[in-house]
């Protein structure tokens, strides 16, 4: 996805969850189901949105980055994982950017997405030092105001037809 496509994603699902307050998406209206998965790739992408407690970016960044993107790339090596790619706001206080940290993984599929993903063996083997771990991973939350999880479904609109016929 070009880079203005994915900010306008982006800018699109933070609105979204702006307008539902408090993180959280609201539910398609009734009789509107969510867009089909383009059937053209298997990959799946899930956008992970975090709102760190204000002053505390540096210090979310730094504890993700030590103990949560190594477990991603490891499961990038076994191929559950294609691609990891992180964000943060260009600006801040425009009302529109309520998340400060944010994270799109693309699964090499739906299975891998929502299968075991064998993180408990990951963590075990990169961190012996699993109470460092631990106490690292729960200062990581306990300085979050919210985090919430937004699986995609891709839309083909050069395959689509009009009316989801």
């Amino acid at each position: 996805m070009k880079k203005a496509g994915l900010v306008a994603a982006f800018a699109l699902v933070s609105a979204l969850s702006w307008s539902a307050g408090a993180g959280a998406l609201r539910a398609a209206p009734p009789g509107q189901a969510p867009a089909a998965q383009a059937g053209a790739r298997a990959e799946r992408t899930a956008w992970y949105f975090y709102r760190v407690t204000w002053g505390h970016q540096d210090e979310f960044l730094d504890l993700y980055q030590k103990n949560h993107h190594p477990v991603l790339k490891e499961g990038m090596k076994a191929g559950r994982i294609t691609a990891v790619r992180t964000y943060v706001p260009t600006y801040h206080g425009d009302g529109r950017a309520d998340w400060t940290f944010a994270v799109a993984i693309t699964y090499r599929d739906t299975a891998a997405m929502t299968g075991p993903s064998g993180e408990d063996e990951i963590v075990r083997r990169l961190f012996p030092d699993q109470a460092t771990f631990r106490r690292e991973e729960a200062r990581r939350f306990e300085i979050l105001d919210s985090h919430w999880d937004v699986p995609l479904n891709e839309i083909d609109l050069d395959t689509r037809r009009p009316g989801g016929r």
